[in-house]
């Protein structure tokens, strides 16, 4: 697997609104820009998530026992505590003023991706419901324009329990493997090599997360010049089994 990076922010994007035809947008839009067939284009959820209509309003949310119980643990806003529960199989660590949880997706992070940023006050946006069908429909829709086959990756922050800063995490793939097994193969040695996976999908995001801008409005990214697999794609090949999880 080659991986030289040529990456460049689409433009041109306008605010999105729930309702809003964003599939035919960005392939239009990256069509335009020139992408080819093998490029990956990767997109960050909150541009997702609101045409999706995954927009909350707190003021809308009625708190139950459970997250009242919640915020007085954490001093979090009860109908914040409200949404992170419902968005949450399960919650892994509180301390203070932080919940981790895993969400229904299977993704372990900070009030289950729930995002204040960039929208208005008292409203938040969740997670894509379903982020591979969402890709998927970008995939689609952009293979269509561009005339062959491309990659969907799409986008969220993610903390990492060991280090400093959030890095953007693929949690929708489309179109390409979203992980490359090297197991079989040689080091430079001549080693067997018999456990190393590489998260591709999760390396691409993050080096296109680099030049979306937390405030810049520059929600999708073009890159070119990477080997991918072709593939249906799907998160959940990134996503550790329980059973070989050693840490909970």
């Amino acid at each position: 697997l080659s991986v030289a990076l040529n990456a460049r922010v689409l433009t041109g994007i306008p605010e999105i609104a729930p309702g809003d035809p964003l599939a035919s947008r960005l392939a239009a839009l990256a069509a335009a820009d020139g992408m080819e067939p093998g490029d990956v284009l990767v997109v960050a959820h909150k541009v997702v998530s609101k045409a999706e209509g995954r927009v909350v309003s707190l003021a809308d949310v009625v708190p139950g026992a459970p997250a009242r119980a919640m915020a007085e643990r954490t001093a979090k806003d009860p109908a914040l505590c409200e949404l992170i529960l419902s968005e949450s199989r399960s919650i892994i660590r509180e301390r203070n003023a932080v919940v981790i949880a895993e969400t229904h997706h299977g993704f372990i992070c900070a009030n289950a991706g729930i995002d204040s940023s960039n929208v208005a006050e008292g409203t938040v946006v969740l997670l894509p419901r379903d982020p591979d069908r969402s890709a998927r429909h970008l995939q689609a829709a952009t293979a269509e324009m561009v005339g062959g086959r491309v990659g969907i990756v799409i986008t969220a922050p993610h903390g990492r329990a060991w280090r400093r800063g959030l890095i953007n995490l693929a949690i929708g793939v489309a179109g390409v493997a979203p992980v490359v097994e090297h197991r079989g193969g040689r080091d430079r040695e001549g080693r067997l090599l018999v456990a190393t996976d590489q998260g591709i999908a999760d390396e691409i995001a993050a080096a296109a997360g680099s030049l979306m801008g937390k405030a810049a409005g520059t929600p999708a990214v073009i890159v070119s010049d990477v080997s991918t697999i072709p593939s249906p794609g799907g998160v959940g090949d990134l996503l550790r089994d329980p059973e070989l999880d050693l840490f909970r």
